[in-house]
């Protein structure tokens, strides 16, 4: 799927999200909505190229990180209502949380590797 109008830099932090371990949606739902005080899920889904269904749990996802806000727009007559997304924290806060998640993905990674050369040299 294409991305609209995303620069060669908004693409380049899709891929270094994805690398931290985000899942190419939201990494773009995040990028998307970074961008703009408020964006409609439609605007979301028609910028970049996700289904209603991807943006929606791209959007949970954000939200329950505590990253995002959802604000219900009522609408006149039937159907349902239509939602507005913002940031909630800074990116500054959001990079801080992703880096502090990284180092601690680190930490387990050398303390199961220390684990794993300790119990080699007890068994062998």
């Amino acid at each position: 799927m294409a991305e609209k109008n995303l620069t060669d830099e908004e693409k380049k932090l899709i891929d270094k999200l994805k690398k931290a371990g985000f899942q190419k949606n939201v990494a773009k739902t995040l990028v998307f909505v970074a961008g703009r005080d408020e964006t409609k899920s439609r605007e979301i889904e028609n910028e970049t190229m996700l289904r209603q269904p991807e943006v929606s749990i791209a959007m949970q996802e954000l939200r329950e990180k505590g990253w995002v806000t959802k604000r219900d727009i009522k609408k006149e007559g039937k159907g349902r209502p239509v939602h507005a997304y913002r940031l909630d924290k800074t990116m500054d806060e959001i990079v801080k949380e992703i880096e502090d998640n990284q180092n601690e993905r680190i930490d387990n990674i050398k303390e199961n590797t220390q684990e794993i050369k300790d119990l080699v040299k007890s068994l062998f």
